[in-house]
């Protein structure tokens, strides 16, 4: 892995939100290749339960500023930036007011969904590989972790599929245990149609549950990962019929070789 680049892109890392298979991978994932000498970039939404003066957050103001447009609305898009104590590594945060102000995740007190989780996940994806640009830094690698992300492949196949940047890059998606309940904003389809994607892009998002949404993500990923050991039999299945390399869901004593391993074996062999 050394010298190989790798984007991270996740709906939540440790040290900014509590532990979880998410949080706790991304950021173990990303400390070993940036200990084996390769370079990492860690970019999460700004979610407003982060405490910024904690974490030390500051905006990036090179980076900020730029409209994404959400279901035909100009949203200003900030970008925010912290280092992780003692490991030098840099997390950059999508922000937004309207998207990501409010003092919780991705659902409220009752534990219902917040009903424009859709927007946000088209906001987050677009906002991560807008910036990305602005760095001018092409990856190796981009490894997608959690449902908030899992939009990520399919704008960066089909919406970004001519950015030169991301030419040879390979995707990665992880598949987690943590889902939820019933579906997104059943307007989501809609709303990625209206970035000029084709029907066939968005054929499982006509019901934007979870399985739906992991589906939509490893049909435009080179590779999957299983992080977590019990994930819904339909999306195993689906997952069982592709031909892409899959690395089985592994216990976290071993978790460092085996991602290493699947790296560079399988992700960065494939042509």
């Amino acid at each position: 892995m050394k010298d190989k680049r790798v984007l991270y892109v996740s709906s939540e890392v440790i040290p900014y939100l509590p532990e979880t298979d998410i949080s706790s991978t991304s950021f173990e994932a990303a400390k070993m290749v940036n200990n084996l000498g390769g370079q990492i970039r860690i970019f999460m939404p700004r979610f407003g339960n982060i405490n910024e003066r904690r974490h030390q957050l500051h905006e990036v103001i090179r980076l900020s500023g730029m409209n994404l447009v959400i279901n035909d609305l100009d949203m200003p898009l900030i970008i925010k930036v912290a280092s992780i104590p003692k490991e030098r590594m840099q997390v950059y945060f999508i922000d937004n007011e309207d998207y990501f102000k409010r003092k919780a995740t991705l659902t409220d007190e009752e534990g219902n969904l917040f009903p424009d989780n859709d927007e946000r996940a088209i906001f987050f994806a677009k906002g991560v590989i807008e910036t990305v640009k602005k760095l001018n830094w092409s990856p190796d690698i981009i490894h997608v972790h959690g449902w908030l992300s899992s939009l990520l492949p399919l704008y960066l196949r089909n919406y970004y599929g001519n950015e030169p940047l991301f030419k040879d890059a390979k995707i990665v998606t992880s598949v987690y245990n943590q889902s939820f309940d019933g579906t997104l904003d059943e307007e989501l389809r809609e709303k990625i149609l209206f970035d000029g994607f084709e029907n066939a892009n968005v054929k499982h998002l006509k019901t934007p549950n979870f399985v739906n949404i992991l589906k939509t993500s490893v049909d435009n990923s080179d590779a999957i990962v299983i992080g977590g050991d019990n994930i819904p039999e339909e999306l195993k299945t689906y997952i069982g019929k592709l031909n892409k390399p899959v690395l089985p869901y592994t216990e976290k004593e071993n978790f460092s070789h085996a991602y290493q391993e699947f790296y560079d074996t399988k992700v960065l062999s494939e042509s």
